[in-house]
């Protein structure tokens, strides 16, 4: 154990956010991303039993978000006539907003195919319980400064 990680960030991911450069980005993907697909020849770290928003909350007390991009925080847009709730987003800004002062303005979207494109560039993808759908998430590493 060591002090002032979170719980939720075990040695895998530790490891991985500390490998990670500038720029690199990580996917925290729901139980119905195809994740392990997605991360074929990249990193796929298996969280399940976790939900994506305290998740997310134990990557951001580590990880800064990308300081020289306007979106680093990228969520899957709901597909055109899919009524699917999507308030876990309400959750996500809440948590971005206690940890980085931009807030909620550095929340982009992406189509769904065109996420997926972005995920399979991804460092590594972290596949989740979470059964909220669209809750879907890229973070993009910025600078400790």
């Amino acid at each position: 154990m060591l002090k002032g990680i979170p719980t939720i960030v075990g040695p895998e991911l530790l490891k991985v956010l500390d490998e990670m450069g500038h720029g690199d980005t990580i996917v925290i993907a729901d139980g119905n991303f195809p994740a392990a697909s997605v991360a074929e020849g990249h990193i796929l770290i298996r969280m399940d039993g976790h939900g994506v928003p305290e998740i997310l909350e134990g990557i951001l007390k580590l990880m800064p978000l990308d300081q020289y991009v306007d979106r680093p925080v990228t969520l899957m847009e709901r597909c055109e006539g899919d009524n699917a709730d999507i308030s876990i987003w309400d959750k996500y800004k809440k948590i971005i907003a206690s940890e980085e002062s931009r807030g909620e303005s550095l929340i982009g979207t992406l189509e769904r195919f065109a996420f997926y494109d972005e995920a399979k560039k991804a460092y590594a993808v972290i596949a989740t319980s979470e059964t909220s759908q669209y809750a879907n998430i890229i973070l993009k590493k910025g600078c400790v400064l």
